[in-house]
């Protein structure tokens, strides 16, 4: 029986059939019907829904298979969560290579989307720390993928978007770290050219850079915001710092949108100006640094029923600040926008996977509620500036982009659907490959 299934972004609704797999050696199950791995449901947009056809299920592979506390090498089954190896290995020690900005994200969805961080810049994508994975094929062969071995398969299933097959197992290698706190500064800056003087004089320092911005602010504010800055503390904090976030959680949907024009442009008043100095200094604990929205449990919630899309998209070093001026422009004219507006820059490491996102330049990331075609054409017109500029938008993100765009954003694609399982496809494949 069908059920309906939704991504984090809550738009779009879809039905699939669910198998819930409980074993890594169990096979796939058998039938015409397309599968597509499910995780734990936090792309925003269609990458990890199939309308009409099945869900695997994965959080039921969540064991530790192997773990070296001398070297920080892990090997775990695909449906482990981030948050889980925090809890197993923090204490030893050892932290994410690279992590997005929350935790309840499986280890399976970080390398079918390649997530990256606020250490891009430092460490590239995921994918860069990945040594191995399982796949696991509808013909029911199973290879072992990495850089060295099955190379292709290793580069398509990278940011593959859980097309290849079904990861079933993966050997990640660990960051070293003194303990669980972070040295942190935050500078709020005044507009574009500040975020991007504060973000090169940042970059050889600190390991995790990124910036809250106003995006309805204009004029000489345009781009103002919060610029964050951090590294891991070398040694235990002889004071104590701040401590682990406690969680709170929205308990209903409202029967509209929360997010709208006047609660938006307080909430961006106040954080602009909650910080009462030019700088500000913090020991904390990993967790509000890294995850601040995790602290609200169904946060997406407050989207209202129709639910929101989320838009990330990157352009390239020669044209970012003309191009980003221009995207936050085109917001604050629409009178929409997100309270959570995220810029950052991409460093230069080639990602390893065919469709991965990052590239060299800068991206910005927003959420706006979905109000129908009007939402749709605002994004559109978006679309018209990234794709000018030669950047791309990031389909895990993504639920209405259309094919032309996305082949002009990852020429690749053809090569990398060569690679596709002939029983795997989702939703977002289906759109845009046509």
């Amino acid at each position: 029986m069908s059920n309906a299934t939704e991504s984090w972004g809550r738009y779009p609704r879809t039905t699939a059939d669910s198998v819930a797999l409980i074993d890594r050696h169990q096979p796939l199950p058998s039938g015409d019907a397309s599968c597509l791995p499910y995780g734990n449901g936090r792309s925003y947009g269609d990458s990890c829904l199939n309308d009409g056809g099945v869900l695997l299920k994965t959080r039921g592979l969540d064991r530790f298979i192997a773990f070296d506390p001398a070297t920080g090498e892990l090997t775990c089954e695909a449906g482990t969560l981030l948050a889980d190896i925090l809890d197993l290995v923090v204490p030893q020690g050892w932290f994410l290579p690279v992590t997005p900005g929350t935790r309840f994200v499986t280890v399976g969805g970080a390398i079918a989307n390649d997530v990256h961080g606020k250490n891009h810049h430092r460490s590239g994508t995921f994918g860069h720390h990945v040594r191995a994975f399982e796949l696991l094929r509808s013909d029911g062969s199973r290879m072992r993928c990495s850089p060295d071995e099955n190379a292709e398969w290793f580069a398509a299933t990278i940011g593959g978007l859980g097309l290849t097959g079904l990861v079933t197992n993966a050997t990640v290698q660990l960051r070293r770290i003194a303990g669980p706190w972070m040295i942190a500064e935050s500078h709020r800056f005044a507009d574009l050219p500040e975020f991007f003087a504060l973000s090169d004089r940042s970059a050889a320092d600190y390991e995790y850079t990124v910036a809250w911005i106003d995006c309805l602010a204009t004029g000489a504010s345009l781009g103002r915001g919060l610029f964050s800055r951090a590294n891991h503390a070398p040694s235990c904090p002889s004071s104590r710092p701040a401590a682990a976030t406690r969680r709170s959680s929205v308990p209903f949907t409202p029967p509209v949108s929360m997010i709208g024009p006047l609660t938006l442009r307080l909430f961006n008043q106040f954080y602009y100006h909650r910080q009462r100095g030019k700088v500000a200094h913090a020991t904390t604990h990993y967790e509000p640094f890294f995850y601040p929205l995790d602290a609200i449990g169904g946060w997406n919630r407050l989207y209202g029923p129709r639910g929101f899309l989320q838009y990330q998209c990157v352009v390239p070093p020669g044209v970012a600040g003309e191009a980003i001026a221009i995207l936050l422009r085109t917001i604050a004219a629409a009178g929409v926008g997100s309270f959570l507006a995220v810029l950052k820059q991409f460093g230069e490491q080639s990602s390893p996977g065919m469709l991965s996102f990052p590239r060299p330049g800068t991206t910005l990331a927003l959420d706006f509620p979905y109000r129908g075609p009007t939402t749709l054409d605002l994004l559109n017109r978006l679309d018209d500036v990234v794709a000018d500029t030669g950047g791309a938008v990031y389909p895990a993100k993504d639920a209405r982009m259309s094919g032309a765009r996305f082949r002009q954003y990852f020429p690749q694609w053809e090569t990398f659907s060569q690679y596709i399982d002939p029983r795997f496809s989702s939703s977002f494949w289906r759109r845009v490959e046509s």
